[in-house]
């Protein structure tokens, strides 16, 4: 079960030279922070961001601000219907795009500098005058849909949901920002839009612009978009600790052809002493779990663990495995381990390197670096942190990689899908690590 580390909330600094000064600058236009990194290129990227994600909306309209951000494009505006609309970006090979998250929305455009200015009056008719017709939000209604009933035949998306939602119960981290057959199938043209209208609110705003534009006139055209949206009751992204109260283990039977298992672990609170910390930690110990679990035991092709950064910060410990107990025996086994001999200098060395060569390498384009900006402000609600991550990663010392991981790797909220009956869940809830008693290698 192969899993895509989320580093996009780490990003660092882009390695650029400006053809102007390369300092990124902060505005503040009729209450919404603006950030501004000239980008040393001819490229233009902008993005709207909207706080909240999946506190923005209850359970029962899991969806609604997903499509709401893909009816922007694919829907028309006041000027344009979507076929006029589409025209007019792809005569300047001009992009906008959206995405709705669990911690935030965002909505940008990316063009050539020269541009600008007419893709600027694309993107904000998109952003004020969205059409919703009714036609085209059947179409795109039916595609979300569709992806997810596709998603659903995935056992690596159904364990992730299924555990995601174990572990947060009753809190908004439960709700799926992409919804259900269920839930999207109840959504109309006029009730995504007037969410979309209630959504779009200074309160909740921030806007990053990655671009060599002259100050003045960005400053201008920000203020003619800003005033013509509300302010919007003040809002607060909310930050919940999660740490469970006991190791607990929930089964549920699935015809995969093997089973799949994923656990929910605690994990710092952005902004918190041991974030940096428990990321680089993560990574080392993901390493570690791979080779114990795939090389020394062959009990899957592809096992995973990662961090989950975000609002409420999680780690997460995976396997698609035939051996479940055995698979139980080998991850707790490796987790009491580092626990008592901790890790060693070399690997966090190692790790540093390699993190920040990553941040650096993947920081090449105008939209990765506005990615970057964008979700460190979102989550962090700190932006400049996208700058000095890579400096701050460098003072991580050994004593603070090894206390972040006692201190928060201890409880696991297990899920899984399979056959119930090659499972025993004591294996996985019982105070002490299991007991190895294999050593064939067989995946």
């Amino acid at each position: 079960m192969k899993k895509i580390f989320f580093y996009i909330l780490l990003l660092a600094a882009p390695a650029m030279a400006s053809a102007q000064n390369n300092k990124a600058y902060e505005m503040n236009i009729g209450g919404v922070k603006v950030i501004v990194q000239p980008a040393g290129n001819e490229i233009a990227v902008v993005q709207t961001v909207i706080k909240g994600g999946v506190q923005n909306y209850p359970a029962a309209k899991a969806g609604i601000e997903k499509l709401a951000i893909t009816a922007l494009t694919e829907t028309g505006t006041a000027n344009d219907d979507k076929n006029s609309f589409k025209n007019k970006l792809d005569k300047v090979s001009a992009q906008l795009y959206g995405n709705a998250g669990t911690d935030y929305s965002s909505f940008g455009m990316n063009c050539i500098l020269g541009d600008f200015d007419g893709v600027w009056q694309l993107y904000t008719d998109a952003l004020l005058t969205p059409r919703f017709d009714a036609k085209e939000f059947a179409r795109i209604k039916q595609d979300a849909i569709n992806e997810v009933r596709a998603n659903e035949g995935s056992p690596d998306y159904a364990i992730d949901k299924m555990a995601r939602q174990t572990a947060f119960a009753g809190k908004a981290y439960a709700i799926e920002p992409g919804g259900s057959v269920a839930t999207l199938a109840s959504l109309t043209p006029a009730e995504t839009k007037a969410y979309w209208k209630n959504l779009l609110t200074r309160s909740r705003m921030a806007i990053v612009v990655v671009a060599d534009v002259d100050s003045a006139d960005l400053r201008n055209k920000l203020q003619s978009f800003i005033s013509k949206i509300p302010q919007g009751k003040p809002f607060v992204q909310k930050k919940e600790a999660f740490k469970p109260a006991a190791n607990s283990f929930k089964p549920q039977q699935r015809d995969n052809a093997t089973n799949y298992i994923q656990g929910i672990i605690a994990g710092p609170q952005p902004g918190t002493p041991d974030f940096n910390a428990f990321v680089l930690a993560m990574n080392i110990f993901s390493s570690r779990h791979f080779l114990e679990v795939r090389s020394k035991n062959g009990l899957s092709y592809a096992p995973g663990a990662w961090f989950s950064p975000g609002t409420t910060s999680y780690a997460n410990i995976s396997v698609s495995t035939t051996q479940p107990d055995q698979y139980a025996a080998v991850a707790r086994q490796l987790i009491e381990k580092v626990k008592r001999e901790g890790f060693t200098e070399a690997e966090l060395k190692n790790e540093k390197t390699g993190y920040i060569t990553g941040v650096y390498y993947r920081n090449e384009t105008n939209q990765a670096i506005a990615g970057a900006l964008a979700s460190n402000e979102a989550i962090h609600g700190n932006w400049r942190r996208a700058i000095t991550v890579g400096e701050q990663m460098k003072a991580v010392t050994l004593p603070q990689l090894n206390s972040v991981f006692n201190r928060y790797v201890n409880n696991i909220v297990w899920s899984y899908q399979g056959d119930p009956k090659k499972v025993k869940p004591t294996l996985f809830t019982q105070p002490t690590a299991p007991k190895i008693t294999r050593d064939v290698k067989t995946f």
